[in-house]
């Protein structure tokens, strides 16, 4: 039996974060995790993956289509899909190497194997060989994170139904690949295999897409992904999946209820989203229960049950990874006494398809529940002089701001690399800061972060490039 000040378990962006956080703060520290490598869903078969993917087949049809042409560039690529699947896993590979430096650098121990609570301080840990081994903790961290949440009537089987682990690692470019569900994994994965030659409808529940973006943003997404091939079926569900020897046949009504519709694909990806992960966790063994939505609760990142915490997918806020890294750091800094906060009204949302979508604060939509009186600041990508030469004139920089004493509330960018450049307004909101604030700092020129100053100064009607 072996004893730390803190035994985590799972070793995704809020685990690893945390090992490493207790690491530098001078506590023994354990991190379980089960799979081969560290860095979760997020690292091994998600955000990084998928990034990987998005970027080499946006390249792929830059040289493939008109883009390369009109800048006077003539080539003719060839896809190699088995050698873009290997940088991929390269990428991969690297990133979770690192995170064991860094493990080995701040003292954090792995131990290779799914961990249970069971009981106060103690935690069991079951190895690839069913061989348990006992740990004490002082404090015990769930970071377990989530799992893609399944479809009635679609089972997963990861050859032909896929999760978005399986679209992620496909041997062959489908020929039709329906994506059930319009959220941020159908849109990035769904764009990924429409670069690459197959054609993509995307099947939602809602009448949107990108459900909980301001809507301006999310159907001006819709439409630039529209021109670029992908059909969308809104206010549609899926109800049976069937497959075959060379596909699958989905019956589709309208969510409303209706006639159905049968569509045949060679794929099928189910992306409606993703639940906490609390599975064989032994919580009963502290006395916690998960509330109606799977999630375990906490306040102060602290559970039911004393010394035991939550940080991540498996407890509530948004499901990303930096909120899960955000809530690991102060997480620690709260165990050993420090003081610390988790600001979520700014964490950033991103949509890495092409044009990105990120947004932080709060939409109009939300903004009108709150019966809360705004301005609006907005500029189009297509009146920027970067975006411009570069061919990149889809969406807008759209900004709201207290009617009364202009302080930010909101920010949602459609267009060009808005994913870097949504941390700009994450620091400015974090320090109470107005659209004439923005307005008034010097960007660089010729830059697309411009649209952001111009929309800023848009929001009291005086902006100099439109």
């Amino acid at each position: 039996m072996s004893s730390y000040d803190v035994v985590i378990i799972g070793g995704g962006p809020g685990g690893y974060n945390a090992a490493i956080r207790a690491g530098q703060l001078g506590l023994s520290v354990a991190c379980v995790e089960g799979r081969e490598t560290l860095g979760g869903t997020c690292l091994n078969v998600g955000c990084i993956p998928s990034k990987a993917l998005l970027h080499a087949s946006e390249l792929y049809e830059s040289a493939a289509g008109e883009e390369f042409a009109k800048l006077g560039i003539e080539v003719t690529p060839t896809l190699n899909l088995a050698q873009m699947m290997k940088q991929k896993g390269d990428s991969v590979a690297a990133l979770t190497k690192g995170i064991e430096f860094l493990f080995r650098k701040y003292k954090a121990e792995w131990i290779r194997g799914w961990g249970r609570i069971a009981g106060p301080g103690k935690v069991i840990v079951t190895d690839a060989q069913g061989v348990e081994t006992e740990l004490q903790a002082r404090d015990i961290i769930i970071a377990t994170g989530s799992e893609p949440t399944p479809l009635p009537g679609v089972e997963i089987d990861n050859k032909r139904i896929l999760d978005s682990t399986g679209a992620l690692s496909l041997a062959e470019v489908p020929r039709h690949l329906v994506v059930i569900g319009a959220g941020v994994i159908g849109l990035e994965l769904g764009s990924v295999w429409r670069r690459l030659g197959a054609k993509v409808t995307v099947v939602e529940y809602l009448d949107h897409v990108a459900h909980g973006t301001d809507l301006e943003a999310g159907k001006t997404l819709q439409r630039s992904l529209s021109r670029q091939g992908i059909t969308f079926k809104l206010s549609s569900k899926v109800t049976t999946a069937t497959t075959t020897d060379h596909g699958v046949n989905l019956s589709v009504e309208p969510a409303a209820g209706g006639e159905a519709e049968l569509i045949e694909a060679d794929y099928v990806l189910v992306s409606i989203g993703r639940r906490p992960f609390t599975k064989g966790l032994g919580l009963e063994t502290v006395g916690l229960e998960v509330d109606k939505r799977g999630m375990l609760e906490n306040k102060g990142h602290r559970t039911a049950a004393e010394h035991v915490w939550v940080i991540g997918d498996v407890t509530s806020g948004p499901m990303l990874a930096h909120k899960a890294e955000d809530e690991a750091t102060v997480c620690l800094e709260r165990i050993v006494g420090k003081a610390g906060e988790v600001n979520y009204n700014l964490i950033p949302n991103v949509i890495y398809t092409r044009p990105e979508l990120a947004s932080v604060g709060k939409t109009e939509e939300q903004l009108k529940a709150d019966g809360r009186a705004y301005k609006i600041g907005k500029f189009p990508f297509s009146a920027n002089s970067r975006s411009k030469v570069n061919h990149e004139t889809d969406g807008f920089a759209k900004v709201l701001a207290d009617e009364r004493t202009d302080e930010i509330l909101g920010v949602h960018l459609v267009g060009p690399s808005v994913s870097e450049m949504i941390a700009e307004f994450c620091v400015a909101m974090e320090f109470a800061a107005s659209s004439e604030d923005i307005g008034l700092i010097s960007h660089a020129h010729p830059t697309r972060s411009e649209a952001l100053r111009q929309a800023a100064m848009s929001v009291i009607g005086l902006p100099t490039q439109s």
